[in-house]
């Protein structure tokens, strides 16, 4: 008689940043009326589909953020970042992502290549394996998805 060993859970990291706690009611012209729990639920739904686990925060400190990475630098299989305000100017947060051992995906619910052109450059991007941006709460899911994908692909594929 042999054992089953159930694989383990895939834990993915979702960070969100600086004032994204007031989707829904900031700019919703931008970043529509979604609330950001109503993107956790979406997210936990998802994720539930997937198979894997999900760890959030929202953060208005980017020290937070970077804990959070330190935190789970040796459980989590992979990470999904909404750096928001730190998108042009997080040092601490970029040096953090480089140190972890698995894909980061960034995120951003708007085009930030088509809005004002301080916000086109993306201190975050060369720190992460890949970028989803521009469709709204979407860009969460298709990250998701993307990154859990990334993960259960045999290695050299």
């Amino acid at each position: 008689m042999s054992l089953s060993h159930a694989s383990p859970t895939m834990k993915i990291l979702v960070l969100h940043g600086p004032n994204l706690n007031l989707f829904g009611r900031r700019e919703p012209h931008i970043y529509g009326t979604t609330t950001l729990a109503e993107i956790d639920a979406r997210l936990q739904t998802l994720a539930g589909e997937l198979g894997v686990t999900l760890e959030r925060i929202q953060s208005n400190h980017e020290g937070d953020l970077v804990d959070f990475l330190h935190t789970h630098i040796d459980d989590a299989q992979g990470a999904l970042v909404n750096p928001a305000g730190l998108t042009q100017h997080g040092v601490s947060l970029h040096d953090a992502i480089k140190a972890m051992p698995f894909p980061v995906i960034e995120v951003h619910m708007s085009n930030i290549a088509a809005r004002e052109a301080w916000r086109a450059h993306s201190i975050i991007s060369p720190a992460v394996r890949g970028t989803v941006q521009g469709l709204g709460p979407q860009s969460y899911l298709a990250a998701l998805r993307a990154l859990v994908e990334m993960q259960r692909q045999p290695a050299g594929t």
